[in-house]
C-alpha cells in the first residue's frame, strides 16, 4: 500500500480535525458503564479515514482525541487517544477496497467490507487496547476498564455503522456522480 500525504491530506486532516474536536462535548451517555457514550465524532472519523485513508484517519483520531480532551476537559486521557488513532488507521488501510472515491461505496460487498473492517478496528481498540492501556497507565480496575471497552465499542460500532455509512454513501454518490459528467455542446 502507497500511502500518499498531499495537500488535499492536509486539508482532510485539519477539516476533519476541527469536526472531531467540535464534535467533542455532542455525546449520549450510555448510562450502564461510566464515562462511555455514543459520539458522533466517530461517524467523522470513519468517513474520512475511508476517504483518505489511514496517515489521515490515525491523524484526526490521535490529534482529535487530544485537542478535544485538553479543550473540553483540562487534561487528556491517553488510554483513550491511541484506541481512536487505531480506528483511523485501521478503517483508512482499506480505504481503497471501499472505492469512496469511485463512487462505487453503494455496492452492497463495498459497505459490508467497510463494517467489518470498523467492527474489526473497534473491537481492536477498544475492547483490547484501551482497557490494557487504562490498567498499564492508570492502574484502573480491570472489570471497570473491560466494561467501558466493551461499551464504547458497542457505541462506536453503532454510531459509525449508521452515521458514517451515510455519510460515506452520501459522499461518494456525489462524487463518483461529478466523475461521469460530460461537457455539453
Amino acid at each position: 500500500m502507497k500511502l500518499k500525504f498531499g495537500i488535499k491530506e492536509v486539508v482532510a486532516l485539519g477539516i476533519g480535525t476541527a469536526l472531531f474536536v467540535v464534535l467533542t462535548t455532542v455525546q449520549i451517555p450510555l448510562v450502564i458503564v461510566p464515562n462511555t457514550a455514543l459520539q458522533p465524532r466517530m461517524a467523522i472519523l470513519a468517513f474520512f479515514a475511508a476517504v483518505f485513508g489511514p496517515l489521515v484517519g490515525a491523524g484526526i483520531g490521535l490529534i482529535g482525541h487530544i485537542l478535544g480532551d485538553a479543550i473540553f476537559y483540562g487534561s487528556v486521557w491517553w488510554s483513550w487517544v491511541f484506541p481512536e488513532l487505531i480506528v483511523g488507521a485501521g478503517i483508512g488501510a482499506l480505504a481503497k477496497k471501499f472505492a469512496v472515491k469511485e463512487g462505487k461505496f453503494n455496492n452492497v460487498k463495498n459497505i459490508i467490507v467497510f463494517n467489518i473492517t470498523q467492527i474489526v478496528a473497534n473491537a481492536i481498540a477498544w475492547i483490547l487496547v484501551a482497557p490494557v492501556l487504562d490498567i498499564l497507565i492508570y492502574s484502573e480496575p480491570a472489570n471497570k476498564v473491560f466494561a467501558q471497552g466493551m461499551f464504547a465499542f458497542l457505541g462506536n460500532f453503532i454510531i459509525i455503522g449508521i452515521l458514517g455509512t451515510l455519510l460515506i454513501l452520501v459522499y461518494s454518490k456525489v462524487v463518483g456522480g461529478s466523475n461521469n459528467l460530460e461537457a455539453e455542446e
